[in-house]
């Protein structure tokens, strides 16, 4: 067939739905391990029943169609990975949250992304009920594990088990996963990722960070699957490795050690902040390593002092990829091969690497016209990997495309080789522990106290956690610190809360009198608080 202007017309964007990678390897190795948590072990074979079971329950109890949004809330648990793809199974829209969000912040999460199902693990009971009085579109709510406020999972799984969902035929733009974000404004936003998008990038995955991967591979969870480490584990779904999870919430790394050792594990995602727990932790010493292929970090910069430590540590299998929710991590690599623990003339110390598989970056300037290798501007890309846009927002996709190219906010430059160095944000946006935090959202809620009148969140450099927030105030009577973190503790995530802050008379502002931040940071420095002088 052709179009009227002589090329081939589409006959059809009919691609795979993303659930069948389980299908495939639970039928050609249906009695080999598929999951570990604690004690408890699932085949590839039972992993197929399970979901099978919940995706038909999905369809035919609680009438889930093509295209319904399925909010989760929750920790790690062998039931998050099954109702994953029992929702894509059944034609849903996977809608994971950030379990260490307070209530009110996943009503708001449950309210823009239309979800109608709401799946919540029994340890968040506060979340089921806000959703549940805060979101008239919600219809339905179950539980992983026995709750007071839902069904669960597990025993809508045992009464539906033997049954066969009737799997949702999917296109390549059909939405399957809203992954949230956040802009400058600090209101999360739903990236939509597709079923064609999320198939390019789990082969982009496997031939970039992490080629080889077989059966014979074992994968551990360091970090929330609601994030990239959902993204890694289909991954290693698509290869048959078996996924190991921490038996608990808390980070032990002499357990995580310990699970390396017994399930030979080869490969780890994680974050700057926990690699450089697990480098320089006592048990390191003494723990088998020897398994360990891919160990594979990304969401916020590392100092070059700790990824040389994890290069001497470890050895050379630290893979390091840069890329946004927006990209599903689909822009940068620097492999294994191109990390070098000592300083040389051929060392490019502090690139993030070169260009994934099948995607193109570019430098911009403010008028999107591509600079020269050196030049800084803003970091651009197009490719298979860039999302399909932010849900029922066309502000924000506007303000995030142009010329078919997504803007990343951030900021850097390329060498003649094409290899990208980071050298700052459009945004005020920063990165504590690999999780993005975005100022607004927690001036707005400083602001709310009585005696605050002016205040500005900007994020300072930490050798654990890369960046911390301080939040400048100008204050109208007597607080203190202790009394401004007391008042913002239960408003924010953990992970949102400032580390300090700081009392002045009066924060720097621009000729329109505007509070600038860059004018604060170099306040901050004059004053010795951060900085060369700080360090001295």
């Amino acid at each position: 067939m052709t179009d009227p202007k002589g090329g081939v017309a589409p006959v059809s964007t009919r691609v795979m739905n993303l659930a069948t990678f389980l299908t495939q390897i639970a039928r050609r190795e249906p009695d080999a391990i598929a999951l570990v948590m604690g004690d408890i072990r699932w085949t590839w074979a039972e992993f197929e029943a399970r979901t099978d079971a919940l995706a038909h329950a999905l369809q035919t109890r609680f009438g889930l169609n093509k295209g319904d949004r399925v909010m989760c809330q929750s920790q790690n648990c062998l039931e998050m990975m099954q109702a994953m793809f029992a929702v894509w199974r059944a034609g849903g829209v996977w809608v994971p949250a950030n379990f260490r969000q307070t209530p009110e912040e996943v009503v708001y999460l449950t309210q823009s992304s239309g979800a109608r199902l709401m799946i919540c693990n029994a340890a968040f009971p506060e979340h089921a009920r806000a959703c549940k009085a805060g979101c008239p579109e919600l219809t339905t709510i179950l539980s992983f594990g026995e709750s007071d406020f839902a069904p669960s999972v597990q025993q809508i799984t045992a009464e539906s088990l033997g049954q066969r969902p009737a799997v949702a035929p999917v296109l390549r733009d059909d939405p399957c996963w809203f992954f949230f974000t956040s802009g400058t404004t600090g209101r999360p936003k739903a990236s939509v990722l597709t079923h064609g998008q999320m198939a390019f990038v789990v082969t982009n995955h496997l031939a970039d960070l992490m080629p080889g991967l077989t059966s014979d591979d074992a994968s551990l969870v360091v970090a929330p699957l609601s994030h990239g480490a959902g993204v890694h584990q289909l991954t290693q779904i698509a290869r048959g490795v078996k996924t190991v999870l921490l038996p608990t919430e808390r980070f032990d790394v002499a357990q995580v050690w310990d699970l390396v050792r017994e399930w030979r594990v080869s490969t780890m995602f994680t974050v700057p902040t926990i690699l450089k727990l697990l480098v320089e932790h006592p048990s390191t010493v003494a723990a088998d390593l020897s398994s360990l292929r891919y160990i594979i970090y990304a969401g916020a910069p590392m100092y070059r002092v700790d990824q040389q430590k994890a290069l001497r540590t470890l050895g050379k299998v630290i893979v390091q990829y840069f890329g946004l929710g927006e990209c599903t991590g689909n822009i940068t690599v620097l492999p294994a091969h191109l990390h070098e623990a000592e300083d040389g003339p051929t060392t490019r110390i502090g690139t993030c690497g070169h260009a994934r598989t099948g995607i193109e970056i570019q430098i911009q300037d403010d008028r999107g016209v591509e600079l020269p290798p050196g030049q800084t501007g803003e970091i651009c890309c197009i490719g298979p990997a860039v999302f399909a846009g932010y849900y029922q927002n066309p502000e924000a996709n506007a303000k995030s495309f142009r010329d078919g190219w997504f803007r990343t906010g951030d900021l850097g430059h390329v060498d003649e080789q094409g290899y990208l160095f980071i050298t700052g944000r459009e945004s005020d946006m920063y990165i504590s522990g690999g999780s993005n935090v975005y100022p607004r959202e927690i001036e707005e809620k400083l602001l709310t106290h009585p005696a605050i009148g002016e205040v500005a969140v900007l994020g300072v450099p930490d050798p654990l956690w890369g960046e911390i927030g301080w939040a400048i105030c100008v204050a109208s009577g007597a607080v203190g610190e202790d009394e401004v973190l007391a008042f913002l503790d239960g408003k924010l995530s953990r992970y949102k809360m400032p580390k300090r802050v700081l009392f002045w008379d009066a924060l720097p502002k621009s000729a329109y009198g505007k509070i600038t931040k860059k004018m604060i940071r170099e306040e901050l420095e004059a004053r010795g608080l951060i900085g060369e002088k700080a360090n001295a």
